[in-house]
């Protein structure tokens, strides 16, 4: 005998009655409406201020590349002229310092009369320039007379305005004997002088022994010039239109030289 099993705890399954074709197709329709509907509203916020948005919204930070081609701030006046000062400091090349020994070159000529020794030191100085007036000339610019030239202040004035320059300053040494001060200054402005090519012109008065051991004496006063150093300004080359030797140069070291000069002055 055959016969189907059936559970005591089957559950029963309730069907939902069938709608007729047509209102079903209907609802369908209805319900596709109302979800595209609230698809709609939940896609399409409603926009915030503009800045509420630039608040909320950070900015991006900018890739080395974006800051490579942003255009870098013009450096302010002062700083181009910090700048400018710094690079001219650091290209501009040192003063060449002075050669140890140097010389001039000039033409000598011996004074031509008994108080023409302002006129004839101050031409020498004049053709290491390239200059080359006569004596009287000079004589008339320093306002030379029978008693001489009065001091280096008229050897400055003349040098200046045949070189058409400022160069030349007129110094005095006002002791008996030159200080260590005194010594050191003529040392440093003849140095200066002779290496730019300027001859000094001293005004001397007395008597001193140069190097080689020759004595030159002028109680009344003179005035030689200096056209050139050595030992780095120790020693001094004159060149002395009234040199009794009648070789007119020599050499002088630059202490006895400052002392000669003592109570008088000197254009360079």
């Amino acid at each position: 005998m055959s016969y189907i099993y059936r559970s005591r705890h089957a559950r029963r399954i309730l069907t939902a009655p069938r709608l007729p074709v047509a209102v079903a197709s209907a609802v369908v329709a209805l319900a596709a409406g109302l979800g595209a509907v609230a698809a709609s509203n939940a896609s399409v916020p409603s926009a915030p201020p503009a800045a509420a948005a630039e608040a909320v919204v950070p900015r991006e930070s900018p890739s080395k590349a974006d800051r490579a081609k942003r255009p870098t701030a013009a450096p302010t006046q002062s700083q181009s002229q910090s700048q400018s000062q710094s690079q001219a400091q650091t290209s501009a090349p040192a003063a060449p310092a002075a050669p140890a020994q140097l010389d001039l070159p000039y033409q000598f000529a011996w004074q031509e009369n008994y108080y023409f020794c302002g006129p004839a030191a101050t031409r020498i100085a004049l053709t290491a320039r390239n200059l080359f007036p006569s004596q009287s000339q000079v004589a008339q610019s320093l306002g030379t007379t029978e008693s001489g030239t009065n001091s280096s202040q008229d050897t400055t004035r003349a040098l200046n305005a045949y070189t058409g320059s400022n160069f030349y300053t007129a110094h005095f040494i006002r002791g008996q004997s030159a200080s260590a001060a005194d010594t050191a200054e003529l040392k440093q402005r003849v140095v200066h002088a002779i290496s730019q090519g300027y001859a000094v012109v001293a005004n001397i008065s007395g008597s001193t022994v140069d190097d080689a051991g020759n004595g030159h004496a002028y109680p009344g006063g003179h005035y030689l010039t200096i056209v050139g150093y050595s030992n780095n300004g120790d020693t001094v080359r004159i060149a002395d239109p009234a040199d009794a030797l009648g070789v007119g140069s020599y050499t002088l070291g630059i202490q006895r030289m400052a002392d000669w000069i003592a109570l008088r002055g000197y254009a360079a």
